[in-house]
């Protein structure tokens, strides 16, 4: 059956959305559908929004496009790990966290110190109220392939059927449009960076799908070092046919039961569609 989606399509490429916006958009979301006696669904896989959203983010300093625009040129002069470096000398606890090729949050972390002079470590160490793990009741679970061979498939067949729906005409358009450039976030999202780098005649398509798929095996590998420090959390197995084949964390079903009101919180890892 089909489901109502919600927060698809709501920003422009050109745009910036944070995951202080994401929390507050989803606290919205979440709200309503529990007022109208619904159970909240949340599915994906970018562990920082599950977490600003459970947790709740310190209230941060705005973006400033100059600041994060010098950053982004340093970078392409310099490379990402000259950047890391610069956030290590300022802020050496975000910059132990942060991987010297992520680029995304090294430019967020490095900006907030610039312009408000503390370092993001600072900022988070405030907090921050109304989480909605303290306004409901979370059930969180993480669905995966039991075998690394079946997860790597996936995301090639995945992958696959995304150039089948249309993949490569979209970002073909985004191109066209002339406004927009790789600093951008939605352009550096895996699979558009690589596809953008094709049309931009500095790759074969041949080898912008296998970069997009390395740069997609390399982001499950991140989702799973997050999931696997990850609180409360219930695990579901899957084979390759997507049959659930072990639970960890599951016992007779609690975790999957709540007082309302309630929500269920999905990592889902290249499995099988829920």
């Amino acid at each position: 059956p089909d489901h109502p989606h919600h927060l698809v399509a709501i920003r422009d490429p050109s745009e910036s959305y944070s995951a202080a916006d994401f929390a507050a958009d989803a606290q919205r979301v979440v709200a309503d559908i529990t007022a109208r006696g619904k159970v909240p669904l949340l599915v994906g896989g970018t562990m920082l929004y599950f977490r600003a959203f459970l947790e709740g983010l310190a209230e941060m300093p705005p973006g400033d496009p100059a600041v994060r625009a010098a950053i982004a040129e340093l970078a392409a002069r310099k490379g990402w790990p000259h950047v890391h470096g610069l956030l290590a000398e300022v802020d050496p606890l975000a910059a132990q966290r942060i991987h010297p090729n992520h680029s995304q949050r090294l430019s967020r972390a490095l900006e907030v110190y610039r312009v408000s002079g503390v370092p993001l470590s600072e900022w988070h160490a405030g907090g921050a109220p109304g989480a909605a793990g303290e306004r409901y009741a979370v059930r969180q679970l993480a669905i995966a392939p039991a075998q690394r061979a079946v997860l790597h498939r996936r995301i090639a067949d995945r992958f696959a059927a995304m150039l089948e729906a249309g993949l490569l005409a979209e970002v073909a358009e985004l191109y066209a449009r002339g406004d927009l450039h790789p600093g951008l976030p939605a352009v550096r999202a895996v699979g558009y960076r690589q596809l953008w780098q094709h049309l931009a005649g500095e790759c074969t398509l041949d080898e912008a799908v296998a970069r997009a798929l390395a740069a997609t095996r390399q982001l499950a590998k991140r989702q799973f070092t997050w999931l696997r420090k990850w609180r409360d959390l219930a695990w579901l197995y899957t084979d390759g046919d997507g049959n659930v084949v072990q639970t960890q964390g599951i016992q007779g079903g609690e975790a999957l039961r709540g007082q309302s009101p309630h929500v269920y919180a999905c990592h889902h890892l290249f499995g099988q569609p829920l």
